[in-house]
Formats: structure tokens, sequence, C-alpha cells
């Protein structure tokens, strides 16, 4: 597949056949996967491959508090879960709210999970003492899991970079016996697509891209 092509149609699959995603298809994404750049080139990437269905089923569990709270934002005209921005409900309000089964049920329905974490001890996080919610640690293992989505795109299948059940990172821990000293970065489920978008919407380049400062001139096509 052109490389184009394949950036412009990988989206967020949430929605799987009953198909198989075999083990040497995922080695293939893996191995193909880790020539992602990372912080000084320190590889902290690590995958858990993750077919039992029970463990997956607690990963689902441990995302629906998350998810109602998610619901209920969106319902409120919020931002859900906004670093910035403080919710105005209360925990009564987000409690009644239904967790929607888009945001849960893919990691019990897709044929594998795949949960990428990242070595904190190589990670070079120059902005944790600014006074905001860190940020720049993912430069090191994002564009791991977005090559994963690629390589899965590759191959006819799809999937998601999740991160709401990482709300409850220590559960996660116990349940994957994860290192102290690593961190849960995506819960990606992965499967055949139930239907492969081909246009998807994203904002104009007119809209995201400026010249030599935020506010400067509109970046547009010559």
């Amino acid at each position: 597949m052109e490389l184009y092509e394949a950036m412009r149609t990988t989206f967020a699959c949430r929605d799987f056949t009953d198909d198989h995603l075999p083990d040497e298809v995922i080695y293939e994404m893996i191995e193909n996967a880790r020539f992602s750049p990372s912080g000084g080139n320190r590889q902290g990437n690590r995958v858990i491959i993750v077919r039992d269905m029970a463990t997956r089923q607690r990963l689902s569990d441990l995302t629906v508090p998350v998810a109602k709270r998610y619901r209920a934002q969106m319902d409120a005209g919020e931002s859900p879960w906004s670093a910035w921005i403080p919710t105005k409900l209360t925990p009564e309000q987000i409690e009644a709210t239904s967790a929607p089964a888009m945001l849960t049920e893919p990691l019990i329905k897709s044929s594998v999970v795949l949960v990428v974490c990242v070595d904190l001890k190589v990670v070079a996080a120059t902005d944790q003492y600014l006074d905001r919610v860190g940020v720049i640690g993912g430069a090191s293992i994002y564009p791991f899991a977005w090559s994963l989505l690629l390589a899965a795109r590759q191959n006819g299948f799809g999937g998601t970079i999740t991160t709401l059940p990482i709300a409850h990172e220590p559960e996660i821990k116990t349940l994957l016996n994860i290192p102290e000293d690593h961190a849960v970065c995506a819960v990606m489920p992965f499967g055949r697509p139930v239907k492969q978008l081909t246009k998807l919407r994203r904002r104009p380049v007119e809209e995201i891209a400026t010249r030599e400062r935020f506010d400067g001139e509109m970046f547009t096509q010559s």
C-alpha cells in the first residue's frame, strides 16, 4: 500500500468482524513498528499481546467508570477529560450516566488487545517541571503505537489507541505484572474492520498551520 494512502485511511477502528488476527501478522506489525523513533533512540517501548478473555474483560471493566465521565461530559457540552478546563459535573451526575458500548466493548470483541508500555527510566520528559500535565514523554512511545496501526492497515486489519482504562493504571499494572518504572501508554484492540473507511474527516491544513507564530499568517498551498 502506498504510504499516503495508508496515512489517509488508517482510522480509529472499534467495530470488528470475527476474523482472527494471527500471531504471525502481529509479529510482522511489531517487527516493522519497532523502527519508529524514540527520544535518544533509547527504545523504551514494550508491548503485551493479550488474548485471554478474562484479562480483556477486566480491562473493559476498568474502562467503564472512565467512559461514564467521558459520555457525561460530552452530553454536557464539555471537552471530555480536559487537562485544562475542569468539569462542572458532580460525581453523582457522572455515575448516573451509562458507559457507551463503543468505548468498552472493543476490548472484548476485537481479535486481540495490545497493551503498549514505556520504560520511564529512559524517557526524556523535559516538561516535567512545568505547571501543566506532562505530554513530552509521549514522543518516545506514541510513534510506535501509530506505526502499529499503520502496519495493521497494511495487512487489512485495524485498531485504535485507547487510553481510558489507563486512568486505573495501578490495576492494569497488577493485572499484567507491569513493573513500577514502566507506564501504560495505550490499550489497543485490533481486528478486521467491519467496514474499512476510505474518506476520513479532518480539519484542513489552513485551520491548523500558521507561519512563524501561533497567531501568524495562515499557511496555504502555493
